[in-house]
């Protein structure tokens, strides 16, 4: 009896130079990938972000449990509320909360408590995870939780970058915030917040050399 679960995939094989070529291309356009801090007010419209976002949720999950919830903000009082929040548990971290090698290691960035980033970006997306559904009352175990909602992430951030946009993975801690601010039910944690847009104009980043090879690569 037919499988009705299963269908054919859809592929076509593409030549050894074609694969060569395509693997060569996307290193290249991810190896200018930066992290950027300052953003351009220019308006992104949200079929792009739509685009990204539902880009990210193809990556694949624990049994397909699709663990994650993308909150795509624009409203500048919630993003006014948002960089509240951050900073004043940003201000602890760079006060306390941070070990001296940790800061010591933050100094070639630059960067401080201050995150204007949050109320620059004409986009913040929120990526919150989820432990487990909520189903009629009733809860249902997700699997691989963090594994699937980083992949996730990843998609979500070269799907960024593609798209000729800029962004910066920004995880204050504790993030609790998020989940009060934005609504979200019990079962959704904040893992990661990304503003999205242009940078400014004359934008600035470290100067920094990626590991080589040798460094990340073992062959065997």
């Amino acid at each position: 009896m037919e499988n009705k679960t299963f269908v054919p995939l859809d592929y076509h094989p593409p030549s050894e130079s074609e694969i060569l070529e395509n693997t060569f291309d996307f290193r290249t356009q991810m190896d200018k990938r930066r992290s950027v801090r300052f953003f351009s007010d220019r308006n992104v419209p949200v079929e792009v972000i739509r685009n990204v976002v539902m880009t990210a949720s193809s990556a694949p999950s624990g049994a397909h449990k699709q663990p994650w919830t993308f909150c795509a903000v624009s409203d500048m009082d919630i993003k006014i509320k948002i960089r509240e929040a951050a900073e004043k548990e940003e201000y602890e971290n760079y006060h306390g909360r941070m070990s001296d090698e940790w800061l010591k290691d933050l100094e070639k960035f630059d960067t401080n408590w201050h995150k204007e980033f949050l109320t620059q970006a004409p986009w913040l997306i929120v990526i919150f995870k989820k432990s487990y559904d909520l189903n009629n009352g009733g809860k249902t175990k997700n699997y691989y939780v963090s594994e699937s909602v980083g992949i996730a992430a990843g998609f979500l951030i070269a799907a960024i970058h593609l798209a000729g946009l800029v962004t910066l993975t920004h995880t204050p801690s504790p993030m609790n915030f998020l989940q009060e601010i934005l609504g979200r039910p019990e079962n959704e944690k904040p893992f990661l917040l990304l503003p999205v847009g242009y940078p400014s104009d004359g934008v600035v980043v470290p100067h920094l050399v990626r590991k080589a090879e040798q460094d990340v690569l073992c062959w065997f």
